[in-house]
């Protein structure tokens, strides 16, 4: 293996880093003690940090994003050569790879047809919540504007999607928020309300948005947005059933379905996207973080050609999409992305997903069977959480900072998890895995070994 590149003076990359660095979702206080991470190299699913210290990532890239791992050469070189050529033009106007990425990303989308670029998650879910409320004011007086989200669920750090955030604690100290987003029950079965299990439990959940939509008035609800599976709030495969029923409602009413992909998307679940694991036809689907898998900044905001064409109104000098994203007219996101869909495909990552994650999943189960502390194993393809508990019958969560040991000890053994945490009032209690669609049995069991140890020690 080749050499790791270190700084020839890490203490003055660290203090550099201390003295000018906001780091994100960190409390600073520490760091006038300890010092800072810094990650130098990647290779694999392997990171290095400034120390030399090797680490499995078990995140891909701390948030879900570096689906086909680190050092591909091949994609950085695309890059490149395309910023070389030509390296910007606002979206006003087309380019080359963008124009032969969208082409390529709609083939694996059947029923939708358009492709909205911008440079975050965040940024594509505002783009459809701004869909939504243009076509109230243009079709509807304005009327049909509400946007109901789901409790748990995740939609970015802007005011807007914080709106539509079901995190409590992932809100507080931001408020007042915008008005016109409705919350709706969560759809967790290991922690179901009112005592419902299995499909009734999916038909229940699915009710409730009914209820939501018949509460709000069906004339004032426009969409509704939710993830595939549940992420940040504990990896929430829904209920069977579920899928089908929230299809039905939306139908119904009218109500537009938004799919955020933002972590599901290109091949965490095993399939191209999250939501083609239930058979569904969503309007609207956001994606970013494994578009690219983090080589450039890439989301995008994908509509059916019916949502595209309430916008072509050449009598309304008002009535196109009044939207842009300056860094969604760079041209190194579709490149990488293209070079991305390429590697998935070539390498055939959808199906290792599904048989690692497989593996994951049944090393999880196997870690419960053996630690009293895990009450719930959940996931699909490489992407699965285990939610800790006092005790199995009460299901009283274990308080966060035992969880964030678990990390800790992880950590120390040169292992990278997740978990929920200052997300979910009471309940940050669920370890989350996520690795790079790239990821070996012998790096499926190396993580799942350390987490054992860590379990062992946080609570023997």
């Amino acid at each position: 293996m080749e050499s790791l590149a270190l700084p020839n003076d890490p203490g003055k990359v660290i203090e550099a880093d201390r003295a000018h660095v906001w780091h994100h979702l960190v409390q600073h206080k520490p760091f006038e003690t300890i010092d800072p991470q810094i990650i130098v190299e990647g290779r694999g699913l392997r990171v290095w940090d400034i120390t030399g210290k090797e680490h499995i990532d078990a995140v891909s890239g701390g948030v879900w994003t570096v689906n086909v791992g680190y050092g591909r050469t091949e994609i950085a070189d695309a890059v490149r050569d395309q910023l070389v050529k030509m390296c910007y033009f606002a979206g006003a106007k087309g380019t080359i790879p963008g124009a032969e990425f969208a082409e390529r990303l709609i083939e694996k989308m059947p029923g939708l047809s358009r492709v909205y670029y911008a440079n975050s998650g965040s940024e594509a879910n505002e783009k459809a919540f701004k869909m939504v409320r243009q076509i109230s004011h243009k079709h509807h007086g304005g009327k049909k504007h509400k946007i109901l989200y789901r409790e748990r669920d995740y939609h970015g750090t802007t005011i807007a999607t914080l709106s539509a955030g079901g995190q409590q604690e992932r809100n507080a100290q931001y408020g007042p928020f915008t008005p016109g987003f409705v919350e709706v029950p969560h759809c967790l079965e290991y922690r179901a309300q009112e005592g419902w299990e299995g499909e009734a439990y999916g038909e229940k959940a699915a009710q409730a948005i009914e209820d939501a939509i018949l509460r709000e008035g069906p004339d004032t609800v426009g969409a509704l947005c939710l993830e595939p599976i549940t992420a940040g709030g504990g990896i929430i495969v829904p209920p069977k059933g579920y899928w089908d029923r929230v299809q039905e409602i939306c139908r119904k009413y009218d109500v537009l379905l938004h799919i955020d992909e933002v972590v599901c998307g290109l091949g965490r679940t095993g399939t191209w996207f999250g939501y083609q694991q239930f058979g569904i036809q969503p309007d609207i689907v956001t994606m970013a973080k494994g578009v690219a898998s983090g080589y450039a900044a890439i989301s995008c905001c994908v509509t059916s050609e019916r949502v595209f064409e309430l916008f072509k109104d050449a009598e309304d000098p008002m009535g196109y999409f009044r939207d842009i994203s300056t860094f969604g007219g760079c041209t190194a996101g579709p490149t990488a992305a293209l070079e991305n869909l390429r590697i998935i495909e070539e390498e055939n990552l959808l199906e290792n997903s599904k048989v690692m994650g497989a593996r994951l999943k049944a090393n999880l189960e196997a870690l419960m069977a053996k630690h009293r502390v895990i009450g719930d194993v959940r996931g699909m393809g490489l992407f699965a959480g285990a939610e800790l508990v006092v005790d199995r019958d009460t299901k009283e969560p274990v308080e966060e900072k035992r969880v964030m040991a678990v990390v800790a000890d992880c950590m120390a053994q040169g292992v990278i998890i997740g978990a929920t945490n200052r997300s979910l009032p009471g309940f940050n209690n669920t370890l989350l895995f996520a690795p790079a669609l790239i990821a070996t049995a012998d790096d499926i069991d190396a993580i799942t070994n350390a987490v054992d140890k860590a379990l062992t020690k946080v609570f023997s």
